[in-house]
């Protein structure tokens, strides 16, 4: 049995109503009943919930009867998808919903869900059950063979016997699988094990010698095919655990984990969403969000290139005037920080108003520094930045600081920098016509951007100690910086 985490903590659809209906399923094709019994549940409260992309939504709420009858039951008719019957403990399991079957009656029991279900009034669930009931018990199988095929590591002939019985296992599940295409290839069960299915690679072509001619030609088959199989037409899809898996594999798998690289998937995979509204929406709205939240330093990028290209091309069709309002705002601060682009300059005056330009510094390394004396988190930052260029300075790098201290209160600023004896560039936009904050998107205090000698932004967002670190994966050769 699976514990469910985020079903009751759901974002959205959380306990729709869908109404109550008298009406029979002659009466009332377009709406859904489902009859549920699990024994020996009576008077207990259980919900139906649905897959999405990566997480479950509640959808309905009842509770049992007496007797541990309940009825899931509304006007609408359920988007197709695996849904969950959610038990009291929290504990679930799954049942299909297609366009044409969501007026059936499940019974089961506590001691085994899916091996004691019995389907009534739903073909669709009974290739669905019947694959997970088979898939259990060639599980437990598989679980002994290789629980046997450990205690009889170092006896070749008994592994050889075990391998081939692992084996012959795996055949019976992919001739059951095959059996559903062929007898039921309309179903969504045919559509799920579409879904599923994994790019046969060929082997690799050889030269008249017998030697590989690319190395890399499995790998670049297996990526080209990874969506062959994948139909993004359907988006019963999006409501099972299947989609967002196959886009993380994609995504994070399959893709060298650089921003432009992500991009070319990341469009790739839109491309294809393009044959359904649904699918593509969820697609574009989904990257989005995950790299515009991304931890991934220099990741922004993506989320940059996604909003362009689709919300504000007009290509996000449910994207109104107010969201696209938000995202342009979103996209002017990250633009100017995006990694290995040229850092604004700033010419702003020092502790003596003498005017300080960032591009006149001529070190291999320039740390840009936002910061704030009152700022607790910089009152423990900045001295340890301090000690680290110093130190840096002794062993010969080349590396300086240009702090802009963002406090209004000049006094302030100035006694902490002679207090902690801050001896790089120490300036304040006294007068307010930087508008610094535009151009490095600053929220918060401190915020350190690394510089190379083009005075590109080549990190950002570091403590002192990733800083360091940084600083020595370049010079020690284990990181190259791009030469454009």
């Amino acid at each position: 049995m699976i514990k469910i985490k985020t079903i009751l903590r759901a974002l959205f659809y959380l306990f729709i109503s869908f109404g109550y209906s008298n009406l029979s399923q002659a009466e009332n094709p377009t709406g859904y009943e489902i009859k549920v019994r699990v024994s020996p549940l009576a008077n207990s409260e259980f919900y139906l919930g649905n897959h999405y992309g990566d997480k479950q939504y509640v959808r309905d709420t009842v509770k049992s009867d007496e007797n541990g009858w309940m009825t899931f039951k509304g006007t609408e008719k359920l988007e197709g998808g695996i849904y969950l019957i959610v038990l009291p403990n929290k504990t679930y399991f799954e049942i299909a919903i297609t366009d044409n079957d969501q007026h059936f009656t499940i019974e089961t029991d506590t001691i085994d869900y899916v091996g004691n279900m019995k389907i009534v009034n739903s073909p669709e669930n009974e290739l669905f059950i019947g694959h997970q009931k088979f898939l259990g018990l060639k599980s437990k199988e598989s679980a002994k063979y290789r629980s046997a095929l450990e205690s009889n590591k170092g006896n070749l002939e008994e592994e050889k016997k075990l391998k081939e019985q692992l084996n012959d296992l795996d055949k019976e599940v992919k001739t059951y699988r095959l059996n559903i295409l062929k007898d039921h290839p309309n179903s969504f069960m045919a559509a799920l094990i579409n879904a599923m299915k994994e790019p046969e690679v060929p082997e690799s072509p050889k030269d008249k010698n017998g030697i590989i001619v690319d190395s890399l030609f499995q790998y670049k088959y297996y990526k080209s095919h990874y969506f062959d199989h994948l139909n993004f037409s359907d988006a019963r899809l999006l409501r099972t655990p299947i989609f967002q898996t196959k886009l993380n594999t994609y995504l994070n798998n399959l893709t060298a984990q650089i921003p432009d690289s992500i991009i070319i998937s990341v469009d790739t995979i839109i491309l294809k969403a393009e044959v359904n509204q649904d699918v593509f929406k969820y697609c574009v709205a989904t990257l989005a969000n995950t790299y515009e939240t991304s931890k991934i330093m220099g990741f922004d990028k993506i989320f940059v290139h996604i909003a362009e290209k689709y919300y504000l091309s007009n290509k996000a069709f449910w994207a109104d005037s107010a969201l696209k309002a938000k995202i342009t705002e979103r996209v002017n601060k990250i633009k100017p920080t995006i990694l290995f682009g040229p850092a604004h300059d700033l010419t702003m005056p020092d502790t003596s108003l003498k005017l300080q330009k960032l591009y006149n510094l001529n070190s291999k390394y320039t740390a840009l520094v936002f910061w704030d004396p009152t700022c607790s988190h910089c009152k423990t930052e900045i001295p340890k930045l301090s000690s680290f260029r110093d130190s840096a300075q002794k062993a010969g790098l080349s590396f300086e600081v240009f702090a802009v201290g963002i406090e209004s209160d000049i006094d302030l600023w100035k006694k902490f920098i002679a207090e902690k004896k801050l001896k790089w560039i120490n300036v304040s936009d006294l007068y307010n016509n930087t508008k610094f904050r535009d151009y490095y998107d600053i929220y918060s205090t401190p915020v350190i951007y690394l510089l190379d000698a083009r005075k590109r932004i080549i990190a950002k967002r570091l403590d002192t100690d990733k800083l360091s670190g940084f600083i020595r994966d370049i010079e020690s050769g284990k990181f190259k910086l791009p030469l454009n």
